[in-house]
């Protein structure tokens, strides 16, 4: 039994990664900054959240 037609799919070109790549690149982001954002820590709220949750607190 053959695939139906909608699930045949053609082979990408990879045309979303190029302008995703040509964007980061028009901001000067090189390597590492395009992909990875450097994150602020944690605040006490979310601090007393993963405490709760260690100590094994659901509600």
């Amino acid at each position: 039994m053959s695939k139906h037609l909608a699930d045949k799919r053609t082979a990408t070109t990879g045309a979303r990664v190029k302008a995703f790549l040509s964007i980061a690149r028009r901001r000067d982001e090189t390597g590492r900054d395009t992909f990875h954002k450097p994150r602020d820590g944690a605040g006490p709220t979310r601090i007393r959240q993963f405490l709760r949750i260690a100590r094994g607190r659901m509600v």
